[in-house]
């Protein structure tokens, strides 16, 4: 839990400064106020987000500034990308743009802005991340811990606004004339007061923004490169490369040795999740040439298996994988002979592999492609979260505390130390 403050903490810091930067300059170079935030409150999500996955990926490579540099570069540029996408999407215009700028993509992403990202990810890791520290250690952790929870319960009344205003809701709701029920007017009449007030704030800051009035039925299951083709593209990912790794092992170590992320099922989320990402960040571009496809790929896929590595030693002390022993590797989380392999795996899958699994899914029917696709993420969920709780329970066991709760006396029971070593025999505990 005390890591889950710090990242909270951590969060809003980062998107409040980020706020505040980008209000600040929107002012000097518009010469007037200019709210540059999707929310109401004064904060930038993508700055939030990018600065806690660099905080948690990059703090042990502090002294190392070339890494540093270019993994903040990475990290932020992947999250702006994402977000002028995911922007446009919902709101029909951009609230960025580089097109005029050399070495751009789409606009959102370009040179100069990536290398700025990287001075700032480099300053917060060496700098702000110290500061921030102190200052959130000043307030006694009571009054911190409601703080941050009257924080976090703001902000999810803010996104729910948001994303309803931005869904086109307040055009499909009720006239408050038509209701009946005196309660229902009122509430209905206060949601209205709330959306107007945020689609009126967001087209004051993007006058050309528009609000979908209803969703256009897709021609096919799994269109384009959304939620439904993501999650297939996700569990073929998962189930292959959990396959392929144990074939390596097989003929690399003449054993059979489980490469499943969790408890229940053949599936490695490392894979899954790169399968996936690697389709959302490159599908636009596998028209482009192969050596732009392999470094993007070899960049991503390093970036990724890296955080990834950390990720999973930062929340459940284990290590599943050590590259200590292979030359050129970084703090033994990746190494270049495998980063190299990613870019080839790009050029592969975007070339030969994508655009027939994609045409094979969507050939799915819609009437149980999508009651499926719900099913199964629901079975996904639950054994992402047992397989989570089944490593924490694994850590209590090592430090040698008894079961405090009926979950964890069924982690004992079902997922004792025995058959985790049968499901991750490669996993080594960390202090």
């Amino acid at each position: 839990m005390e890591t889950f403050y710090r990242l909270v903490w951590l969060f809003f810091c980062y998107a409040f400064l980020g706020w505040l930067l980008e209000t600040t300059a929107a002012a000097v170079r518009e010469r007037r106020y200019v709210d540059r935030s999707l929310l109401f409150g004064p904060v930038c999500v993508v700055y939030g987000a990018a600065g806690v996955v660099i905080s948690i990926a990059l703090c042990d490579l502090a002294e190392n500034w070339v890494f540093l540099f270019l993994g903040s570069s990475i990290y932020a540029t992947v999250a702006e990308w994402l977000s002028g996408h995911w922007l446009y999407k919902l709101t029909g215009t951009r609230w960025w743009d580089y097109s005029g700028r050399r070495g751009n993509l789409d606009g959102y992403v370009c040179l100069t802005a990536s290398l700025l990202w990287g001075v700032l990810g480099t300053a917060a890791v060496k700098w702000l991340i110290p500061v921030l520290g102190w200052i959130g250690g000043v307030v006694p952790p009571a009054v911190a811990h409601l703080l941050l929870w009257a924080l976090l319960g703001v902000f999810a009344l803010d996104c729910l606004a948001t994303a309803l205003t931005l869904a086109g809701t307040l055009h499909r709701m009720p006239q408050v004339e038509e209701m009946g029920n005196r309660l229902e007017a009122v509430t209905v009449r206060l949601g209205s007061w709330v959306l107007r007030k945020t689609e009126k704030r967001i087209q004051k800051a993007h006058p050309k923004a528009a609000f979908r009035k209803g969703r256009e039925k897709e021609p096919v299951f799994a269109a384009g490169c959304g939620f439904y083709k993501l999650f297939w593209l996700f569990l073929i990912g998962a189930f292959v490369g959990d396959v392929a790794e144990t074939l390596f092992c097989r003929v690399s170590m003449g054993v059979w040795m489980s490469r499943s992320s969790l408890v229940w099922g053949d599936l490695s989320i490392v894979w899954g999740l790169a399968l996936a990402m690697a389709s959302l960040l490159l599908h636009r571009y596998r028209e482009r040439s192969d050596s732009f496809l392999f470094l993007a790929g070899t960049l991503l896929g390093g970036a990724y298996e890296y955080l990834c590595s950390v990720f999973t030693e930062q929340i459940f002390g284990v290590v599943f994988w050590d590259y200590s022993h292979i030359p050129f590797n970084l703090a033994g989380r990746v190494n270049l002979l495998f980063c190299f392999f990613w870019g080839i795996a790009a050029v592969v899958w975007m070339r030969a592999c994508y655009p027939k699994v994609s045409g094979l899914i969507e050939r799915i029917p819609r009437k149980w492609g999508r009651p499926l696709t719900w099913a199964l993420a629901v079975f996904l969920v639950v054994d992402v979260a047992v397989s989570g709780v089944a490593l924490a329970r694994a850590e209590g066991r090592a430090q040698g505390l008894a079961p405090q709760n009926g979950v964890e006396r069924l982690m004992d029971e079902h997922f004792g130390d025995a058959r985790l070593a049968e499901v991750y025999p490669a996993a080594v505990r960390t202090e």
